[in-house]
């Protein structure tokens, strides 16, 4: 006799396919996954190798969150055309898990770096990074803009992407490098959410792929002027020219208490120099 039609006791059975036995005497006592054969003399129950690709596409279906009752609604017509449904429904669902997922080790990722920057950064360091093009959800402000209007407006960019959550994304302002030249070091005319994986769509600000400069601020907001000094300073010593907006981002908000302790980074655009 082949051995692929000889009969496996309900625990072979089981252990094949990486189960508890009592799975299976479940879905036998519902009517979902019945035995080859029940042994009439003890009740044992016996199934056939040929069983297993059934079983093994319940055990899949079960493991992708499908319900016993759509389950056994499949199994009671099975079809190529059926089973291609489900399975695109669960596709679907599934590319956007991993579409959370990736967006929420981003997010991590994002607040590990940050940490790691805290743990050795030099607040006196100015320096240029590499940074690639990148998409941000904005919202106009200006120096009358209230708080509570900023809350609002960032409330509802929120609500329009989805974001569920406040961590799930990156917040901060921009303020024109024009500004800051004229010495208006308090001209903010945006507020920007860095979404991870936010693909491009009218209406998006594009922070453009290049070389940045970037500094840091630590203390209240009347400090900031003077580092913007020194980062003209350190532009004009290293022949840089700066361009479009300052990006600035509190890195350490979660772990103090106190406004001078906040930490700010700074990027802004830059061309020339070596």
């Amino acid at each position: 006799m082949d051995k692929k039609e000889k009969l496996l006791t309900i625990c072979q059975f089981a252990a094949m396919h990486g189960i508890n036995k009592k799975t299976l005497m479940w879905y036998d006592e519902i009517g979902l996954f019945r035995p080859a054969t029940v042994n009439p003399e003890n009740g044992y129950r016996y199934y056939s190798y040929h069983q297993s690709p059934i079983l093994e596409t319940i055990l899949l279906l079960r493991e992708q969150d499908v319900s016993i009752n759509e389950i056994q609604d499949f199994m009671k017509d099975r079809s190529a055309d059926r089973l291609k449904c489900l399975l695109e429904e669960k596709l679907a669902d599934l590319d956007r898990q991993i579409t959370h997922l990736q967006a929420v080790r981003t997010t991590l990722c994002t607040h590990h770096q940050n940490m790691s920057t805290l743990l050795t950064m030099d607040l006196s360091e100015i320096r240029i990074v590499e940074k690639e093009a990148h998409c941000l959800v904005t919202v106009d402000v200006d120096p009358d803009t209230t708080f509570e209007q900023e809350v609002e407006l960032i409330t509802a960019q929120t609500e329009k992407y989805q974001l569920g959550r406040l961590h799930k994304a990156s917040y901060g302002s921009m303020i024109s490098v024009a500004s800051l030249l004229d010495g208006h070091f308090d001209d903010y005319s945006k507020l920007f959410i860095e979404i991870p994986f936010l693909p491009y769509q009218p209406g998006l600000h594009i922070a453009p792929s290049g070389r940045y400069l970037r500094a840091f601020h630590k203390g209240e907001w009347d400090g900031i002027p003077k580092r913007y000094q020194e980062i003209f300073g350190y532009a004009k010593e290293h022949g840089l020219t700066l361009h479009g907006y300052s990006y600035e981002m509190g890195i350490n908000e979660n772990v103090i208490d106190r406004i001078e302790d906040h930490i700010v980074q700074i990027e802004i655009l830059v061309s020339g120099g070596a």
